[in-house]
């Protein structure tokens, strides 16, 4: 039947563009880590946009205070952006640096980065600091991280982001989804790339850029909905490698609700859709030139498992309503949505099961839960393909998640 041979042809297009992940899978186990050179102290500003935060933003700047790398060495900045809470009291009772913004035209974490460091500049100077970290309020750090971070950077990697770990794994279906993709993305996507001498891409939060980058963007002048995605296409466009510090581990709070969850997700692909549009030709030239695994990784990133998804829903759906009255056709259909949502439940089921059974002891959660929510991971991630079909069509505007898990370090560890 054709429509079978449709989903056959997208099912060849979909491993043809997918294909070199494998290597990436193997590449941890057969490529040996680079070893770091002397590293030099330098000195580092930390970035905070925070909105409404002030249930969290405590125990990160506590976190930071308690790095084991010079204090003098380390100033932590807050921007309290359009809070309606206390988030800048918290923020100034525990340690930083606070400004507070107020703009209700100008929204999104892009514009807060940009005021925030016009504000640092102004006050501090023009390179008064050899590099900037960027943190969300909810996040807490390793009191290694700041050091690890810095041998990376010390290396000649002029931006460099972290093993992106969660707070909340245990909680539920959702939060486990998020954090099992990000685990996978730390150490299957972004360590093979810096095994491999590529560049590595930054997912949110956690990162650092030198002093340099920021001289040559001309000031933070990302304001997409996905401004880390951005980010990170116009640095390997321009020809920067990003870097990866396994070392230097953060842990990260992610939605339980689905509601929620759905409303950020479908911001990121979104997002997506923005950024392929800005930046795609240029990743596409890319190719052809000596950044070619760097950007093919990366056009690969921002687009094509989105459109193949809705492909096939589309060649599905228009194969029913050509054939409406058709049983025969329904069934053929059915089957053959079927066995590819198998293919795909298990291809998760395999990416899933390699991250977990690698990040075991990093994952802070009982043993019967990481094994349940292996299960309910490929659901969670079909559930972008409602989400992504939608970033199609509906409007989407930049919207704050609701933080509220005060949670320790050692809170976290114990999976309390």
């Amino acid at each position: 039947m054709l429509i079978n041979l449709i989903n056959y042809a997208i099912a060849i297009v979909f491993f043809a563009c997918y294909a070199y992940q494998f290597v990436y899978l193997l590449a941890p186990f057969f490529v040996k880590r680079k070893r770091h050179t002397e590293a030099k102290l330098h000195r580092f500003a930390v970035l905070i946009c925070a909105r409404n935060e002030e249930a969290v933003i405590s125990n990160l700047i506590s976190s930071l205070k308690n790095q084991n790398y010079p204090r003098e060495l380390l100033t932590v900045f807050v921007c309290a952006d359009n809070c309606t809470d206390s988030t800048a009291k918290a923020a100034s009772a525990a340690g930083a640096i606070v400004y507070e913004r107020f703009d209700a035209r100008k929204v999104g974490k892009g514009y807060a980065l940009n005021y925030l460091l016009k504000e640092i500049a102004r006050n501090y100077g023009e390179g008064a600091f050899d590099g900037y970290f960027v943190f969300d309020a909810d996040n807490i750090l390793e009191p290694d991280y700041v050091f690890e971070m810095n041998k990376t950077f010390s290396e000649g990697y002029d931006i460099v982001t972290g093993y992106r770990n969660s707070k909340n794994y245990a909680d539920n279906w959702i939060s486990a989804g998020y954090s099992l993709w990000f685990l996978r993305e730390s150490q299957y996507l972004n360590r093979p790339r810096y095994l491999l001498g590529t560049s590595a891409a930054v997912s949110g939060t956690g990162f650092m850029f030198s002093e340099r980058i920021l001289e040559r963007i001309g000031g933070w002048k990302y304001f997409l909905l996905t401004e880390d995605l951005e980010f990170t296409m116009d640095s390997v466009i321009s020809g920067e490698k990003i870097g990866y510090c396994e070392r230097a581990v953060l842990y990260d709070e992610q939605p339980t609700d689905f509601k929620q969850s759905a409303r950020q997700r479908l911001r990121w692909a979104r997002g997506y859709l923005q950024v392929f549009c800005g930046y795609g030709a240029g990743l596409i030239r890319g190719i052809f030139s000596k950044r070619f695994l760097s950007c093919y990784d990366m056009t690969m990133t921002i687009l094509p498992a989105m459109v193949l998804s809705i492909s096939s829903i589309i060649a599905n759906a228009a194969t029913v309503l050509v054939n409406i009255q058709s049983a025969a056709v329904w069934r053929d259909v059915g089957l053959s949505l079927m066995q590819s949502l198998l293919n795909v439940y298990l291809t998760f089921i395999l990416i899933g099961g390699v991250t977990l059974l690698s990040e075991w002891r990093k994952i802070h959660a009982p043993a019967a839960k990481k094994i349940l929510y292996l299960f309910t991971f490929p659901i969670f991630m079909f559930t972008y393909i409602p989400i992504s079909a939608a970033a199609l069509f509906v409007n989407v505007d930049w919207k704050p998640i609701i933080h509220s898990r005060s949670r320790t370090l050692t809170e976290i560890k114990e999976g309390k």
